[in-house]
């Protein structure tokens, strides 16, 4: 191994990071998706569906975030400090939006000022999953690092890239919560989530089309390959167009599972095409993961207690919690601020 390979454990925790970025997206992709749908209807009876959905899962779906953060701040300081420079303010509006939600979920339930909390919610919602998708779209641009440092601008981040990103995500979380409402309730809920899977696919293959194409014009600006030099990582965006074909084949079959399983691995490619895209870089495209791993005995010490107690322990409580509260939500299922007693499972 030469002094520009990352170690074993480097890699290990490489590989634990982009795991946990992967379920963050998708676990709590859907909730936000389910959010932003909140917004599209004013049907109470709708709305209450929609959070009893979500509500055994949400809370737990963000302790992936915090699995990252801690992560990254642990195993890769430097990645840690860059990143926190580039996106002070998208990270700001993240907790923003996702404080927003909390309190918006618990307080909507109390009956007071609900209007004013379901607004809250779905804005919450559609803030976090936006700045989410700008940061996507800024990494994709290069971060520019001096000595270890950001050496850009706040607000290097707003641009047409990291716009498009925001509202590709935006749309693909909703796209996601909407098969999420049909693999888990019933009509008249089903149906009207079906019905919108087509018109927000579309607008997802519209906007990452877009997307690329900005992407492939603002190049000059990247030392990145843009899969260039590595053909094979074409295979990816590939399954990414099965998936796109399959949501819509779903929708057609009235499939149930289909349009939620296909924005799944839709999501899939979409986070190994950018992995192949940014290897081996994890600022891109100025930091790499040997340079910015911390010292061995710091990863060897994160792997004796974290790597074997506390993410198994998560990943356990999660697979969990999803088993238990498989299958659909019947009609009879009451919102979250039913009282326990009346809760049914099916």
């Amino acid at each position: 191994m030469s002094a520009t390979d990352p170690s074993a454990l480097a890699l290990f925790w490489v590989a634990v990071i982009g795991l946990a970025i992967l379920a963050y997206v998708v676990l709590d992709g859907f909730d936000l998706g389910v959010g932003i749908l909140f917004g599209a209807t004013k049907d109470v009876a709708l709305r209450d569906e929609m959070i009893a959905s979500i509500s055994p899962f949400w809370d737990g779906n963000e302790t992936w975030l915090i699995v990252v953060g801690a992560t990254l701040f642990a195993a890769f300081p430097t990645v840690y400090a860059v990143f926190l420079g580039a996106f002070y303010i998208p990270v700001l509006l993240l907790l923003l939006g996702l404080i927003f939600r909390g309190v918006a979920f618990e307080f909507r339930a109390r009956g007071a000022a609900q209007g004013f909390w379901d607004r809250c919610f779905a804005v919450g919602s559609l803030v976090a999953a936006f700045v989410q998708g700008a940061a996507v779209g800024a990494m994709i641009r290069g971060i520019p690092v001096v000595n270890g440092q950001f050496s850009g601008g706040s607000f290097d981040w707003v641009a047409g890239l990291p716009f498009l990103c925001g509202i590709g995500l935006v749309l693909g979380y909703a796209l996601l919560g909407a098969g999420w409402l049909v693999l888990k309730s019933e009509d008249p809920l089903r149906s009207w989530a079906r019905s919108r899977i087509p018109l927000l696919a579309t607008a997802v293959v519209a906007v990452l089309f877009a997307a690329v194409v900005n992407a492939f014009i603002d190049r000059a600006r990247m030392t990145g390959s843009l899969f260039l030099d590595r053909s094979w990582g074409f295979v990816f965006p590939l399954i990414g167009i099965i998936a796109i074909v399959g949501i819509f084949s779903g929708v057609r079959q009235l499939r149930d599972s289909w349009p939620f399983a296909m924005t799944v691995v839709l999501f899939v490619a979409a986070f190994l095409s950018l992995a192949v895209m940014f290897w081996p870089y994890m600022i891109p495209y100025s930091v790499t993961v040997a340079a910015a791993a911390a010292p061995q005995p710091s990863l060897s010490f994160l792997f004796w207690g974290a790597g074997l107690f506390v993410l198994p322990v998560i990943s356990v409580y999660t697979a969990v919690v999803y088993w238990m509260f498989r299958g659909k939500q019947r009609k009879g299922y009451p919102p979250a601020s039913a009282p326990p007693s009346t809760l049914k499972r099916s």
